[in-house]
């Protein structure tokens, strides 16, 4: 047992007063419009704030759309934006993407993160506001910000050559889009493997007519971490687990992005990982061995710490932002009751334990007891743990070692739990099914969908008005979590309505969603290094 540190790190998410780990050597935060008055040279005028130019050259527009398929900023998606209100208030925050060194806890490491912080500071808005963000790239590689699970129109969803241009380094974006639907949702890079450097944040939009009732709320974000250990960066991973080979600069960078190319990769030990194994999984649980494993920025040694009362009722805001892991997450002494799975309501199941795939977010409550308590995030089969500790007493804080005993109690998943009935999608037969065999091998590293790795050009067709059905069929040795972007599906008849969904080896999963936000929408493995490898495509809206 650890003896307590006589200054614990409190957690940055408890409290409007967020108090944040020193960042060594943060860049300076610019002001929302100063690089756009710098760089101008979009069009004036265009719809949802995209005269905010992402390259100095066309005001952040996309490639375009091929014949007979919906523009990400056509008309289609301007009136289906519209459906979603006018009269929310604007809500405006200012981001900028900065190189930096990193104090994770007691290793300091050189790597990208949004404004100085790890992880970036939460955006909070209400539903039915307009949520309008600035982002400054000041990295020497452009970048663009998806926002994932965000019902959202498409030209505002950051794929890069997809669904706008990239934002070059020095120059900047401003995303603007209705949050129509409130619920827990992050931010990330959709270029290259950014995502498993430091560029994420929360984004949490409330609910006006919250039904729930709590005294707290912990936003607790996962992360499996390798950037800048050793010399290591996420693309040098990519090239070890392709060794060498051409594929090692992906297959598109998360969308498209021929206009930065990947990063040059790094140098540093081997990371890749032999043997992992998981029977929650099906079989094989991950090739790269992340050295480190996070809990709001910090490692086990140093954990953070989120204070409390004894009875206190608390919300906590389960967000996986690794780019590689699934954590098996616990906390001692406690029992969870799951509300929300990827911000969508659930009928209440209680659980010792829950199992979060890459990209999955849930929301529990749970009833502090007295004392100091682990929050344990175990790397399901890679035999590594990431730590927090709930603080509601005296004793002695948790080792960085602990493993409470309920994970390995009662675990529940997505697939267990049933959608609360005001957001239950209605009974009825799917108008198009869409087939993807998950293919590809740990040994080739060619993973992809159908057998054909992602090119930009590629295009599933629906239609607006369609109940789409989505089979997954994984005929691969490793798991796979499956997004979909700007919509919700339905895992089965009266099943959870997700965006991201575990696909277990040799098995096929089945969902359902209404096809009524138009536009050019990725799909895609969110193992980072499965996407970069090709395991991704696109479902574009036909025109009518």
């Amino acid at each position: 047992m650890r003896t307590p540190s006589p200054s614990p790190r409190p957690d940055s998410s408890q409290s409007s007063s967020r108090s944040r780990r020193t960042v060594l050597g943060a860049g300076v935060a610019v002001a929302g419009g100063s690089l756009l008055a710098a760089c101008s040279g979009g069009r004036s005028g265009a719809p949802g704030g995209m005269d905010g130019v992402a390259d100095g050259k066309n005001g952040g527009r996309h490639d375009g759309a091929p014949d007979g398929y919906v523009s990400p900023d056509g008309p289609e998606v301007i009136a289906a934006e519209k459906e979603r209100g006018t009269d929310g208030t604007v809500r405006k925050f200012t981001f900028t993407a900065t190189p930096t060194l990193q104090d994770l806890g007691g290793r300091t490491v050189s790597t990208w993160v949004y404004g100085g912080e790890l992880p970036g500071k939460p955006i909070r808005v209400t539903a039915g506001d307009t949520l309008q963000m600035t982002l400054a790239n000041h990295l020497p590689h452009s970048t663009t910000v998806h926002w994932h699970g965000f019902r959202l129109r498409n030209d505002m969803d950051g794929v890069p050559g997809i669904t706008q241009r990239p934002i070059l380094p020095g120059a900047s974006f401003t995303y603007r889009f209705i949050a129509g639907h409130p619920g827990t949702y992050w931010m990330h890079p959709h270029t290259g493997v950014q995502i498993d450097r430091g560029l994420y944040a929360p984004v949490i939009v409330d609910d006006p007519k919250e039904p729930l009732s709590y005294d707290k709320e912990w936003i607790v974000m996962l992360d499996d971490w390798v950037d800048g250990v050793d010399g290591s960066t996420p693309d040098a991973v990519l090239a070890q687990l392709h060794e060498g080979r051409s594929e090692s600069t992906g297959h598109g960078s998360m969308g498209h992005d021929d206009m930065g190319g990947p990063e040059l990769p790094g140098i540093g030990p081997s990371r890749l990982l032999r043997g992992a194994t998981s029977k929650l999984l099906g079989g094989h649980a991950g090739d790269v061995a992340h050295p480190y494993h996070l809990i709001n920025g910090s490692t086990p040694q140093d954990p953070r710490v989120f204070q409390a009362k004894p009875g206190d009722r608390i919300r906590i805001r389960f967000i996986n932002a690794g780019g590689e892991t699934s954590y098996r997450v616990a906390l001692g002494g406690h029992r969870m009751t799951i509300t929300h799975t990827d911000g969508y309501p659930v009928r209440h199941a209680t659980t010792d334990a829950l199992l979060i795939g890459m990209a999955e977010r849930y929301d529990v409550l749970v009833t502090a007891g007295d004392g100091a308590f682990p929050l344990t995030a175990l790397a399901e089969g890679k035999n590594r743990t990431a730590l927090a500790v709930l603080r509601t007493g005296g004793g002695a804080a948790p080792g960085p070692d602990a493993r409470p005993e309920n994970l390995d109690g009662k675990l529940l998943t997505a697939h267990d739990l049933k959608a609360d009935e005001s957001v239950q999608l209605p009974s009825q037969g799917a108008d198009r099914t869409l087939r993807f065999h998950l293919t590809g091998s740990m040994k080739k590293y060619n993973w992809a969908f159908n057998h054909k790795p992602y090119t930009p050009s590629q295009r599933y067709p629906i239609e607006a008005g369609e109940r789409v059905r989505l089979s997954f069929h994984n005929r691969t040795r490793m798991y796979h979590p499956v997004h979909l972007h700007g919509h919700t599906f339905a895992l089965g008849e009266g099943g959870a309505l997700k965006d991201t969904t575990i696909v277990v080896p040799h098995s096929t999963v089945n969902v359902e969603f209404d096809a009524d936000n138009p536009g050019l929408w990725m799909l895609h493995c969110h193992n980072i290094y499965h996407s970069e490898s090709g395991m991704m495509t696109i479902l574009g809206y036909r025109k009518k």
